[in-house]
Order: C-alpha cells, then sequence, then structure tokens
C-alpha cells in the first residue's frame, strides 16, 4: 500500500461521509500524516446497517495521530454545510482539502469538475476519482447481495489515491483519476493487497465505459458467481398477457446466434406486481431462449425487481445501473455477466 510521507501534518481536510466506508478511511490515512480532520456526516447515533458513528470515528482518527472535527451534517442541508465550515475555520482555522462523497451521475460530476476546475485555476485543483472496481462498503452489501464482497476491493484503494491526490500541486486540476492509474503512477505494483479475496475476479466499476470482456472471460472460467438455491420453486401459473411479456417476445425476436455467442449466460428475472412470476433469457443455446419459469440449466444472473421497473429498464426509461443503486435491482451472481445484460438492453431499448 502507499506509505504516509507525512505532507499532510498540520492541513486541514473536510471529508463528507467520513464516519464510515470509504470516507473514513481516507480520513484515517490523512490522520496518520498528522492531518486535522472535519468528519462531515450524518450518522451521530449507531445504525443498525451503518458501523460506527461521527464520534467513533474521531477517536480512531485522533488515535492514528489525527486531529478530528465531528459534525452533524446532511449534504442536502446548506445551513449544515455552513455552520461545519464555520466551525472548521473557528478550531483548524482554514480548509486546506475538500473531498466530497456524494451521490451523483459521473456525467454530472464530470461536468463539475471541468468547470470548477477552468474556474479556479490558480487558486483551488478540482479532480475526480472514480473506482476501476467494486469497492467493498455497506451500501454495496445492501446492493449486490450475498457473495458481492469476493468480487470488491478494500477501501483502502481509494483512500491510497485520494492520498495521492491530496499530495499533488494545484496545477494537477480537471482530472479524471482512476485509483488503480494513479497507484500505478505512484508505483505500486501488488493491487492483491488491496482485494477483498486476492486472486478472484473482481466486478468492474458501474460507471466506466471501458467494456470488462477480459474479466467477464476470467470470471466465467474460474466459475464466479454467487451460491444458489438448489430447490426449484413449485411451478407458477402461465401469467397473463401484459407489458411483461410483449417486452419478452420483442427481446425473443432480437435474438441470434450473434447475439448469444457475445453473451454466453443465462438470466432469471424474479418479477413481482401485476403479471409477474419468473422467467428466463437463455444466451447459451443455440439463437438464444426465452420462456416463462426456470431455464434448463443454472442461470448465471438472478436479477429481482417489479413487473413496471422491468418494462422502464428494457424501454430505456429506466437505466439498468441507476436501478441497482437505488435499489429498485437486486442482482445476484456474476456481477460481469450482468453489465453484459445491460449492454444488450442498450441495444435494444430503440425496438421497444
Amino acid at each position: 500500500m502507499l506509505p504516509n510521507t507525512g505532507r499532510l501534518a498540520g492541513r486541514t481536510v473536510f471529508i463528507t461521509g467520513a464516519s464510515c466506508g470509504i470516507g473514513k478511511a481516507i480520513a484515517l490515512k490523512a490522520a496518520k500524516d498528522g492531518a486535522n480532520i472535519v468528519i462531515a456526516a450524518k450518522t451521530a447515533q449507531p445504525h443498525p446497517k451503518l458501523l460506527g458513528t461521527i464520534y467513533t470515528a474521531a477517536e480512531e482518527i485522533e488515535a492514528v495521530g489525527g486531529k478530528a472535527l465531528p459534525c452533524i451534517v446532511d449534504m442536502r442541508d446548506e445551513q449544515q454545510i455552513s455552520a461545519a465550515v464555520e466551525k472548521a475555520i473557528k478550531k483548524f482555522g482554514g480548509i486546506d482539502i475538500l473531498h466530497c462523497a456524494y451521490t451523483i451521475a459521473k456525467y454530472g460530476m464530470s461536468m463539475y469538475v471541468l468547470g470548477m476546475a477552468e474556474e479556479f485555476k490558480g487558486e483551488i485543483a478540482v479532480n475526480a476519482l472514480w473506482p476501476k472496481t467494486t469497492v467493498h462498503t455497506a451500501a454495496m452489501d445492501m446492493l449486490g447481495g450475498p457473495g458481492i464482497e469476493s468480487q470488491c476491493r478494500k477501501v483502502d484503494i481509494i483512500a491510497d489515491a485520494a492520498y495521492s491526490i491530496f499530495q499533488k500541486p494545484e496545477s494537477f486540476t480537471g482530472n479524471f483519476v482512476i485509483d488503480e492509474s494513479i497507484l500505478k503512477e505512484e508505483g505500486i505494483e501488488n493491487f492483491d493487497i488491496y482485494a477483498i479475496k486476492p486472486g478472484h475476479p473482481l466486478q468492474p466499476d458501474f460507471f466506466l465505459d471501458e467494456y470488462p470482456e477480459a474479466v467477464s472471460k476470467k470470471m466465467e472460467s474460474t466459475g464466479a458467481v454467487s451460491e444458489f438455491k438448489e430447490e426449484k420453486p413449485q411451478m407458477q401459473p402461465k401469467p397473463h398477457s401484459g407489458a411483461v411479456e410483449e417486452t419478452f417476445r420483442i427481446v425473443k425476436d432480437y435474438l441470434s446466434d450473434d447475439v448469444v455467442k457475445a453473451t454466453q449466460a443465462i438470466y432469471l428475472f424474479e418479477l413481482s406486481g401485476e403479471d409477474g412470476g419468473t422467467w428466463f433469457l437463455d444466451l447459451k443455446s443455440k439463437g438464444g431462449n426465452i420462456g416463462y419459469g426456470e431455464p434448463s440449466d443454472q442461470a448465471d444472473v438472478v436479477t429481482s425487481m417489479t413487473t413496471d421497473d422491468f418494462v422502464k429498464v428494457f424501454s430505456g426509461k429506466l437505466k439498468p445501473t441507476m436501478a441497482f443503486m437505488s435499489g429498485k435491482l437486486k442482482i445476484k451472481g456474476n456481477m460481469a455477466l450482468a453489465i453484459k445484460l445491460e449492454k444488450l438492453m442498450n441495444q435494444m431499448n430503440a425496438r421497444l
């Protein structure tokens, strides 16, 4: 991992979401240099699904040599943000670095970075930091389901990448930094140290455009899928005709040997709500196949959502990534093959 240099000693770092996960990891990395850390987060009381509060994080930060200022901040509340900034200035004399962890589409983040980098050129450097692979956090557990952690890296990789950026000069601005790339520039060669399960294929980040062909093939060859229940559910009645059945009819018309060759996966759709039920999309068999109920072979990917969201996803009205991140779409199994399905959906949107 990237060694600490001490260059952040005495500097003040304002970090949103620093009570746990990636935010706390970045805080602890900077604190080891002797930095002042403003912990701006909502969690003041113990949460059943989130480990730690702003106060427990403050204790950890001070235990490794930093100074901490815990502030209750909801990033949607401008008054709370202003109050935290004022407290930081009063206690530490100012703010040198801001790390803002806020849910936003990568396109939106890109626009913010480009705009602010130009606006504040020569005064404040503005950069974006993205993970190359998924990073294991409480949110990932909730969205990805059992087994997702083995396909993730630790929060330490983002902490090290952020630490590298924090030490750059003001001229380093307007960059879209990928964690692995900047750490390679720092001389890091062994990235297994960041893996939850070293040697296991990793799930590419949802927002990067790079198509994960190599990762997908590696995952398929090693059988990197979550465990599925072996027992088969009872037979379900034939569904009523409706939007779901019509969607699958259009999808079936799109299938071809080329699509099957490019995908090589079986998908199971567990749909709830009106006209719900279990459907499968077999893109391993010659020519492809679609049907109601269970496929003849075990599914590589199992998705769960409402029938309304299913139709929206396949028609392009709801992006699969956003459905997944918002919890509307649950995915179990081979995540690389799930991304292949998203690519396929994008190609079919014009027909639906």
